[in-house]
């Protein structure tokens, strides 16, 4: 049913500059209807943000596509999520063959996305908890996504980047953030890209902002 949408979509993204060969394979092969509440599913392949309830939502695909194109993600990465959602993020990582770890702090939000990995087939390892401190068992990740707008890089996450590791993560106020991709020099040194502009729910968490 919705193949064509889909299809669309994605090339509409390749022309906004997403070029990534493995990330637009899985956008074509990932059905993001799947991982959208079934009251605005008509709007899946609409190019906006969306509600997926508890005052979250799944990302633009834009934007889903500009972090996940900036990342750099190779088959057999590690990758450490912070925000799992609805779990369409992970499903596009784990299709591009990333072993993914992601940490969703919303109880009922982490029930419902481990629920749907399970019908879908999907091997994402999940968790429920703090994500600004990340997890430490599992570390270091080769990439780290981050889903939420922060208002600094949390120490924990930057600590377990394994070196040469990318880290992306929205950065700034609760209304406005710059995407600031991180590649890791040393322990303690970092190469930093900015790309302006984007808005994200808050980060939530110890090393975030503080629930209200």
């Amino acid at each position: 049913m919705y193949k064509l949408q889909r299809l669309e979509l994605v090339e509409n993204l390749e022309k906004k500059g997403i070029t990534d060969i493995a990330l637009l394979k899985a956008l074509k092969e990932v059905q993001r209807e799947k991982f959208i509440p079934s009251g605005v599913r008509q709007h899946s392949y609409k190019d906006i943000a969306l509600p997926i309830g508890y005052g979250q939502t799944i990302s633009q695909p834009y934007t889903i596509g500009i972090m996940t194109q900036a990342l750099d993600v190779k088959e057999g990465n590690k990758v450490l999520e912070i925000g799992t959602g609805s779990g369409y993020q992970a499903a596009l990582l784990e299709k591009m063959g990333a072993k993914v770890y992601s940490i969703e702090r919303h109880f009922d939000i982490y029930n419902d996305a481990l629920n749907r990995f399970d019908k879908l087939g999907l091997r994402v390892h999940c968790k429920h908890g703090d994500g600004t401190i990340g997890w430490e068992e599992y570390a270091p990740f080769d990439k780290i996504i981050v889903t939420a707008g922060s208002p600094r890089v949390p120490d924990q996450l930057k600590k377990q980047l394994a070196l040469s590791g990318k880290m992306v993560i929205p950065v700034g106020d609760k209304f406005s953030q710059t995407l600031q991709v991180l590649t890791k020099i040393k322990d303690d040194e970092f190469e930093i890209e900015d790309i302006p502009e984007f808005a994200f729910v808050p980060l939530i968490g110890r090393e975030g902002w503080k629930d209200q």
